[in-house]
């Protein structure tokens, strides 16, 4: 069964609007912007890490030893899409400080065993691995596209830093 997740402020009835492709998409805010704005880059990019992070917690779900890591990847799924919302609607801020910092004390209890790095990893190792490091590259590509969003428009400093 897929996890859902309610935003009682939204409703989506369709994944087209009958209109044909101008170029163009409404923000959730109502707002017409070109296909190719920063803004729309930077929400697609977080889509596409929310699609191979729910790959990685799949994958490590049928792992007893990544149980946990399953979780935390579940609510990084859920962090995500209240991220992309915040991006489809220009002045909304749904990520907070908090969620940051939570991230960020997950990842620091994950990397307190282990060793300094001395070169870099190939990626792979295990599948669960391998679909980690994808998750982790396209979270860099999030990243430049919320910089290049951010030097054009305003964006909540908390979720730019999710």
């Amino acid at each position: 069964m897929a996890d859902t997740f309610e935003n009682p402020r939204m409703a989506i009835n369709r994944v087209y609007t009958r209109r044909g492709d101008t170029g163009q998409t409404l923000l959730a805010g109502g707002q017409r912007v070109w296909k190719n704005s920063p803004r729309i880059a930077a929400y697609g990019s977080v889509d596409e890490l929310n699609a191979f992070t729910g790959a990685a917690r799949v994958t490590c779900e049928r792992e007893p030893a990544l149980a946990e890591l399953a979780a935390i990847l579940l609510r990084v799924q859920h962090e995500l899409f209240n991220l992309g919302g915040e991006l489809s609607i220009p002045g909304a801020s749904m990520v907070d400080a908090a969620r940051v910092t939570w991230l960020e004390e997950r990842t620091d209890e994950f990397n307190a065993d282990l060793p300094p790095l001395k070169n870099f990893i190939l990626p792979g190792g295990s599948r669960a691995a391998a679909t980690c490091h994808l998750v982790r590259t396209v979270c860099r590509r999030a990243e430049r596209e919320m910089v290049s969003l951010a030097a054009t428009e305003t964006v909540n400093a908390d979720g730019a830093h999710f």
